[in-house]
């Protein structure tokens, strides 16, 4: 069944979205009490592509890094739990020091940032020596580091404010640039903004430079596809894989930090905790980009905008229930991974590798 629908042709599909696209705008345009035309002013509402650059944090940065640690061969699922464990950090050392104060001249906003992509960044090393020099389990490996963050940050919360939840800290403050905020569209969204937003643009053009233009990029690239090339052409194979599961710690970190700073100011530790299973999205993004960082942040636009449109929904007051919503950015990921994704694992993706293995 599902091949069959993969063997519609590409171009078909993309006629009927456009066609349903148009289709929902002229109705919506024509009559603008409707429920279509409720959707288009919510869609078409500056605050909504704001809010949707915000919550693209999260997703597009965990991304980034869950590509680099699958092109070498390991399998990060644990990208949720480096999200929690750097957010939780970010606002946790944000509080200690100050919120709203500086030390040695820096904003202890910056900070906490820093030291949450740190706590990221060790949790990936833990996952790193796990699965590289005992040759854990990949996915079990994920799973217990997600699971890890998911009961130590509520539990650490606990202790220090008795509640799950922490204080609020407060966010970045909004850069905004003379002048050039006054541009339509695009005034409002890249020049009067919150700098995490500028870090995920540029972690993911730095990406795109690394995976594409650089040597190492070309290394965690065979390492993924054929390790035993890459080990006979003098690449420490292992080398290669510990750097690409740190980086996916530094950009999960970034992501989960950002967020936590730059959008949030608080982390809430009740059920699935405030990150809401962005970390996974996030691997479901980088599967239908086929491991593109491009394309990754072209996905992570996408679910954040429909997560934005949820938001801006419920405000208007429609007798939808939350739950049902919330599941709009869940369902899309299953309809795009089975009508456009048709993603290749790299060939040694989940598979350990010591020199000198046949």
């Amino acid at each position: 069944m599902i091949e069959s629908v993969r063997s519609i042709p590409r171009r078909a599909i993309a006629a009927v979205l456009a066609a349903a696209v148009a289709l929902w705008i002229g109705v919506g345009l024509a009559f603008p009490e409707s429920w279509p035309g409720v959707l288009l002013s919510v869609a078409a509402s500056p605050s909504t592509h704001t809010a949707m650059l915000r919550l693209a944090v999260p997703i597009a940065l965990a991304a980034i890094g869950g590509i680099f640690a699958e092109k070498s061969g390991v399998i990060n699922i644990g990208l949720e739990g480096l999200l929690i464990v750097s957010a939780f950090s970010a606002i946790i050392v944000t509080y200690w020091l100050g919120s709203g104060e500086s030390t040695y001249l820096v904003s202890n906003h910056w900070w906490g940032f820093f030291v949450g992509v740190l706590a990221s960044t060790l949790f990936a090393l833990l996952f790193a020596v796990v699965c590289i020099e005992f040759k854990a389990d990949q996915i079990i490996a994920g799973l217990a580091v997600w699971l890890i963050a998911l009961g130590l940050a509520p539990f650490a919360s606990r202790i220090v404010f008795d509640s799950p939840n922490t204080a609020q800290v407060g966010t970045f403050s909004r850069i905004t640039v003379p002048g050039l905020s006054e541009i339509p569209l695009l005034g409002y969204l890249l020049f009067d903004t919150s700098p995490e937003v500028y870090i995920m643009l540029a972690a993911v053009a730095v990406g795109w430079y690394v995976l594409t233009q650089t040597a190492f990029g070309r290394w965690i690239e065979a390492s993924g596809e054929n390790p035993k090339a890459l080990d006979t052409a003098g690449i420490d194979v292992r080398r290669v894989r510990y750097a690409a599961v740190l980086l996916s710690g530094v950009f999960a970190g970034l992501g989960g930090a950002g967020f936590a700073l730059g959008q949030l100011g608080v982390f809430a530790g009740g059920g699935e905790t405030d990150m809401q299973g962005r970390g996974f999205i996030a691997i479901a993004t980088y599967l239908f980009a086929n491991y593109h960082p491009i394309g990754a942040l072209g996905g992570s636009f996408l679910f954040a905008g429909l997560d934005a449109m949820q938001i801006r929904l419920q405000a208007y007051g429609y007798a939808v229930p939350t739950e049902l919503i919330r599941t709009i950015p869940y369902l899309t990921v299953i309809v795009v991974l089975v009508f456009v994704g048709k993603t290749r694992l790299p060939d040694a993706a989940g598979e350990s590798y010591e020199s000198g293995d046949d």
